[in-house]
């Protein structure tokens, strides 16, 4: 099969301008007074990042948020691939959280200063900032090229690593949090094959949940390296589960298209910025 050309120009519109973005946000955050545990605004980077490039590549930016050229599931498959990727966030956290009050930690739960449906619904909003870019462009973008797996891991490290305050903690937390990135990448890469446009609500709703799941049960945010290993050692092995099971998942790129075509050059990942929430 020949596989599709990056558009590279696409990717790193959207990487050089969600970093920026989301620099200025999280600078802007304390002046606003937006509390951190309801939503941060660096969340909105990603959303920047792809408007800009839908103003310079509307009718590219259009196809890739669709979905790009990846034939669409039925309707059916759509839902039950949704609704498991919707209960695979809570399990992963239940596990975490489990395995961490087995090994003596403090597992939840904890109550939320601030109303809990004002979070909840604060934090889907911001959780699909961040994947309109993530799963919603970046993830179809690279997949014509890559393949399903190979972009999702792709996607993982670069979202990994764009949650540049994690690399001030210990080593073994930093490194815990991209392997759970990458795994979370991977099992979302999978879930969402073939959904077209319904990706960004599945996508914000793991996203999401999985926030509110870590609020609630865990204390990763204070820096903690055993809740942090435990979670990426959870989302590894929801990757393991997805991968195993995904159909498909030895199929390659697709055969590349006219409109699937764009300018030579190989993706280039330049490092960018947040934190899980």
């Amino acid at each position: 099969m020949r596989r599709t050309r990056v558009d590279i120009r696409i990717g790193l519109c959207f990487l050089v301008v969600g970093f920026g973005a989301a620099g200025l946000l999280g600078a802007v955050q304390p002046a606003a007074g937006v509390p951190a545990e309801v939503v941060q605004l660096t969340q909105f980077g990603p959303a920047l990042g792809v408007a800009v490039a839908a103003l310079v590549w509307p009718r590219r930016v259009r196809s890739l948020l669709a979905g790009g050229d990846r034939p669409r599931r039925p309707g059916r498959g759509v839902g039950r691939a949704g609704g498991l990727l919707l209960v695979t966030a809570p399990l992963v956290v239940a596990a975490s959280a489990c395995a961490y009050a087995v090994l003596g930690g403090d597992a939840g739960p904890v109550r939320p200063e601030a109303p809990f449906a004002l979070i909840a619904a604060a934090q889907l909003v911001g959780a699909c900032g961040e994947e309109i870019g993530w799963r919603c462009l970046l993830q179809p973008l690279l997949r014509g090229r890559f393949g399903t797996l190979t972009a999702s891991v792709l996607v993982g490290a670069a979202w990994g690593v764009w949650h540049v305050q994690v690399f001030a903690r210990h080593p073994v937390y930093a490194g815990s949090f991209l392997l759970a990135a990458v795994a979370m990448s991977v099992v979302m890469g999978w879930a969402l094959e073939g959904a077209g446009a319904s990706r960004l609500l599945l996508a914000g709703g793991f996203h999401a949940l999985v926030n509110l799941g870590m609020l609630l049960l865990m204390d990763e945010e204070d820096g903690a390296i055993l809740p942090m290993a435990l979670f990426g050692l959870s989302c590894l092995a929801a990757a393991v589960v997805w991968s195993a099971s995904a159909p498909g998942r030895r199929s390659g790129p697709p055969a590349s298209t006219p409109a699937a075509v764009s300018v030579p050059g190989a993706a280039t990942l330049p490092v960018i910025t947040h934190d899980v929430r």
